[in-house]
């Protein structure tokens, strides 16, 4: 299976002549979700989830499905009848040749003070995955972790200590467009040296095979 970055919280995966999108968002590029055979959201915010690039990109394929929680759900359902389904914690589906499970509830806590919000996240075909904006742990064992490495609610010790806990063979980084290049050498040599994993940064477009 090919993953490619894109920019910030999106990827896209290949095989076998399908492709599958994760969380197209505003900071995504136009394009991100173009030619996705299958979409996956985790949530509502809008780095994660742009109603636009969804819309394009189940235009630019009549066969195209997205799967995502009830919030987003409700919003393109009505424009694109029987493609877009409602899934939750605990749920598995099989799409395009991609098998999904759904692992997680809710968004991470960003202060106390502001309400917490639904977020799934999806581990595909039993190797890859995508927490959204939390630190759930998947009770399945994950090859390839796409790690938030920075976010509004986190810090690095808590990234670390994720990596150290769902004991993946290697993370990627997501969830990086607000993350400074000054930075990035520090979060590299950190998360790298006492994750316990391999670690790996690529840049938008940039792919490895899983």
């Amino acid at each position: 299976m090919k993953l490619t970055k894109k920019r910030h919280a999106c990827v896209r995966l290949q095989k076998d002549g399908r492709t599958l999108v994760i969380d197209p968002g505003v900071f995504s590029e136009e394009d991100a979700a173009v030619g996705a055979d299958v979409i996956l959201v985790t949530h509502e915010h809008p780095d994660h989830f742009s109603e636009e690039r969804l819309r394009t990109g189940l235009e630019s394929n009549p066969a195209a499905e997205l799967w995502t929680l009830a919030s987003v759900a409700e919003q393109l359902s009505a424009a694109f009848p029987g493609r877009v389904h409602t899934v939750g914690h605990g749920d598995s589906f099989t799409v395009s040749g991609f098998d999904v499970q759904v692992h997680g509830e809710l968004h991470a806590v960003i202060h106390p003070d502001i309400p917490r919000i639904t977020n799934v996240g999806f581990l595909v075909d039993g190797s890859v995955f995508h927490p959204g904006d939390a630190l759930t742990v998947p009770n399945h064992p994950v090859d390839t972790l796409l790690l938030p490495v920075q976010a509004p609610w986190n810090k690095i010790s808590e990234v670390i200590d994720y990596v150290r806990e769902v004991k993946p063979r290697r993370s990627v980084d997501v969830h990086d467009a607000l993350l400074a290049d000054l930075a990035r050498p520090v979060y590299d040599l950190q998360i790298g040296s006492l994750g316990g994993a391999e670690h790996l940064r690529l840049a938008p477009d940039e792919s490895t095979e899983d």
